[in-house]
């Protein structure tokens, strides 16, 4: 792992129907020291959030293939893993801050990993 962060255990779980887009924030992120799940649907980010209850951060797309979309998924996930930094994008139409769960941030496509990741370490309240 790399340096600590404010966030503690450097875990995140990228949800991304995407491959190359997935592969390229998986890469950013295991190049920086970090632990990455990462799911091209949510039946898999589900099954990953079960499994890993140390993931402290979640960025899922909005559109993703199966029965759940990313704005679903989101909620879930604060259900489960109430402290997790939880990132929902799009390159589509905004969403909603009405419709995201609390404290989940809403990022166009395309977005700045490096920016995200400072955002990311330097939350107040982090776990």
């Amino acid at each position: 792992m790399g340096q600590g962060t404010s966030i503690g255990a450097r875990i995140v779980l990228i949800v991304e129907d995407e491959a190359l887009l997935r592969f390229d924030m998986i890469a950013f992120f295991e190049d920086r020291g970090w632990r990455v799940y990462d799911a091209e649907n949510a039946e898999q980010a589900v099954s990953l959030l079960d499994q890993h209850r140390d993931i402290r951060v979640v960025i899922t797309d909005v559109l993703i293939p199966g029965g759940m979309d990313g704005v679903r998924l989101a909620h879930v996930v604060r259900e489960r893993l109430p402290a997790t930094h939880l990132f929902v994008v799009s390159g589509q139409a905004p969403v909603a801050a009405e419709a995201l769960p609390p404290r989940a941030t809403f990022l166009p496509k395309p977005f700045d990993l490096n920016r995200m990741l400072r955002q990311i370490e330097h939350r107040p309240g982090s776990v």
